[in-house]
């Protein structure tokens, strides 16, 4: 049984649940991490603004460096925004939107929606 096929019979959608529910949980941890980020901005720029080199502030600065957060929290987004996507596109798909509604509901190209749901239904059938 494909991913699609158990979506419509509602087997899977314990595992549309769990990538949603992995997306808020990386949402919540990147928003703390991106708050810091911009905390430590602030701090940079009052160092600037009171006379401080870039060497001196960046020195300064603790790890993870705010390059660092933004970096992570743009991977882990990528990571888990994809594996939700693809697991609502599914979803959506088994429940009977067309790809192309998916399409525009996204706003992607049909051919890239029509990726989205294969890609999911290929890694359930290997898996």
């Amino acid at each position: 049984m494909s991913d699609a096929e158990a979506v419509h019979e509602g087997g899977g959608d314990g595992e549309v649940d769990a990538a949603l529910a992995a997306l808020v949980t990386e949402l919540g941890s990147c928003i703390e991490s991106l708050r810091a980020a911009r905390d430590r901005a602030e701090e940079l720029q009052e160092q600037r603004a009171g006379g401080a080199d870039w060497l001196t502030a960046v020195r300064a600065e603790e790890p993870p460096l705010i390059v660092e957060r933004i970096s992570q929290a743009l991977g882990s987004l990528n990571t888990v925004g994809g594996r939700w996507r693809r697991r609502e596109a599914t979803a959506l798909h088994a429940s009977g939107m067309s790809i192309n509604e998916i399409a525009r509901l996204f706003g992607v190209t049909r051919q890239r929606a029509s990726v989205l749901v294969r890609e999911q239904a290929d890694a359930g059938e290997g898996g």
